[in-house]
């Protein structure tokens, strides 16, 4: 009872440290992204205009301002043509999943999912995105309903916080969950973002399939 007691302030520390803070890959492979793309020199006028300068010559190590990176993300998503935004925060995701994959996800726990059958697999990889949603999250909520498809939902996204589109703009994180599906679930697993926030939605939902035909199926309503 004693160690309970000393525990629960500690947990609520550590809560409060984390509110709003978003981790760095949001920014890392954001910058990668651009580089790769042949973009970071143009983007330099957007990075200052949110005051975020610093991190295209030295992205951050640690968590961050998750408002500020919204701000960013929006910045760069206005600053190029839809299809090249949607091309980079795509790879910038991907590259995001990538390191996860290469560096936080155990790789026993890797080995384990990829022979699991497709449904358990995703349940158990739901629950631990569940288990580190405030690393992409910030201040938002996060909640998931694994199953046949998988839906995940970001109420209150610092990543589209306050814009404005007619469609969905959240692809940084669909493409970290799709590649993390694609890996560890089913590589025909696909990841569609079905409301959004910006679009004046109550959330940003994500919809993971791997069935056959079924991502047309989500897409056609």
């Amino acid at each position: 009872m004693t160690t309970r007691t000393r525990e629960r302030p500690q947990m609520r520390r550590d809560a409060a440290a984390r509110a709003g803070k978003i981790g760095p890959n949001a920014v890392i492979q954001l910058v990668e992204a651009l580089r790769a793309a042949g973009l970071e020199q143009a983007m330099a006028p957007v990075f200052a205009a949110v005051g975020a300068t610093a991190w295209l010559a030295a992205p951050p190590a640690a968590m961050v301002d998750a408002a500020k990176v919204g701000r960013l993300h929006h910045a760069v998503r206005a600053s190029l043509p839809l299809a090249a935004s949607a091309s980079v925060m795509a790879d910038a995701g991907l590259r995001t999943a990538d390191y996860l994959l290469a560096a936080r996800i155990p790789g026993a726990v890797q080995w384990l999912l990829k022979r699991l059958p497709a449904r358990l697999a995703a349940r158990l990889l739901v629950a631990a995105i569940r288990a580190h949603a405030w690393t992409f999250a910030g201040s938002g909520r996060f909640s998931a309903a694994a199953g046949s498809p998988t839906r995940l939902e970001l109420t209150d996204n610092p990543l589209c916080a306050g814009e404005h589109a007619r469609a969905p703009v959240c692809r940084w994180h669909a493409a970290v969950f799709e590649r993390l599906f694609q890996v560890l679930v089913s590589p025909r697993a696909q990841a569609i973002e079905t409301s959004c926030a910006a679009c004046g939605d109550a959330c940003c939902r994500f919809v993971l399939t791997w069935r056959p035909g079924e991502a047309r199926r989500l897409v056609a309503a």
